[in-house]
């Protein structure tokens, strides 16, 4: 079989007869060109089939028309839809994205945004990520780049972060005004700073309450639905009692509720949950699961809105964005 000739500028440039230059400002429209020469040249594109490579263009004008996102779990529901929202942000401009996934680990993040830089991106959308701030500071200094989920001080008017302590405290505080004193916490990965808020989030509830709070009630998670399940099975090992649990996840409170199934504990007469994220199967949990909502599609847009408008020089306001609790079934008034 015959190899397919990618057409170039100078194949063009050969068969008009014309300079490489002279095709270019044809393809371009930006500088004059003589009508005859503009139809022999354009005649000549129709003949070779010629398809501009819009990287290539871009290269040539100081732009790869290319945006880096980098998250940190593709496949997580809520980093999804966030990905989604970023897309709808963008969505009609002359950027196309460039993902990756840096899988909560520091190397991969590193090596991440190393191939960006190597790809000439011309602007970053960082998901948290396992990367010094020293590093992002620097990033930043080089292409537009916008932070989410986490505050760096040197870039404040370029993050935009969740109010996970707030919502923590909250979701805590609902367990607490049910009559619930013995609640236990499923935290994320140790390394996330949305861990470390809702993690404080819980203790502040608590200590508010006068309740002192008990380490042997705290279980390490992952985020993920079978860290749930052997936070369960931790709890329980440990022989403390407890009538509630607050997961700093959905995915890690559909563990929760799967284990207790299995030792014959009813949700919520036995044991209430609460989770985090309010992700879609949270409202068809059997009993409903209620949970933090959050707006990780409109997180997504704004992110995506901001990083154009820092790509054009224009002046960025990132929104606040405040969680609510969605009250379902899964959570029972303690006498």
């Amino acid at each position: 079989m015959n190899k397919v000739k990618n057409i170039t500028i100078q194949d063009i440039a050969d068969n008009a007869k014309v300079s490489i230059s002279t095709v270019s400002r044809v393809l371009n429209g930006n500088a004059p060109v003589a009508n005859s020469t503009r139809e022999r040249v354009l005649r000549i594109i129709s003949e070779l089939g010629y398809k501009p490579n819009p990287f290539a263009r871009g290269l040539a004008g100081g732009q790869s028309r290319t945006i880096g996102v980098l998250t940190q779990l593709i496949g997580s529901p809520f980093y999804d839809i966030i990905l989604r929202g970023i897309l709808k942000g963008i969505e009609g401009s002359e950027y196309s994205p460039l993902f990756a996934d840096g899988s909560w680990d520091e190397e991969k993040n590193l090596i991440a945004l190393n191939i960006f830089m190597e790809r000439q991106i011309d602007g970053l959308i960082l998901l948290n990520g396992l990367v010094s701030n020293e590093i992002l500071i620097e990033i930043a200094k080089r292409v537009p780049t916008i932070i989410v989920g986490r505050i760096i001080p040197e870039l404040r008017g370029q993050c935009l972060a969740f109010d996970d302590f707030e919502a923590a405290r909250k979701a805590t505080k609902y367990l607490l005004d049910a009559g619930h004193r013995r609640i236990a916490h499923i935290t994320g990965l140790p390394t996330h700073d949305d861990t470390m808020e809702r993690r404080k989030g819980y203790i502040s509830a608590l200590e508010e309450a006068g309740i002192t709070p008990d380490p042997n009630l705290i279980v390490d998670g992952d985020f993920t639905e079978p860290s749930g399940v052997m936070a369960v099975e931790m709890l329980m090992m440990r022989g403390n009692n407890f009538s509630a649990i607050f997961a700093a996840n959905d995915q890690m409170a559909y563990g929760a509720r799967l284990s207790l199934f299995r030792r014959g504990l009813r949700v919520p007469e036995d044991v209430s949950i609460v989770g985090f994220d309010d992700q879609a199967p949270a409202a068809y949990m059997i009993p409903p699961l209620t949970s933090i909502r959050r707006t990780p599609l409109e997180v997504g847009e704004a992110a995506g809105r901001a990083l154009l408008d820092l790509m054009r020089g224009n002046n960025i306001v990132l929104p606040e964005f405040h969680s609510t609790l969605m009250i379902r079934e899964s959570v029972i008034r303690r006498s």
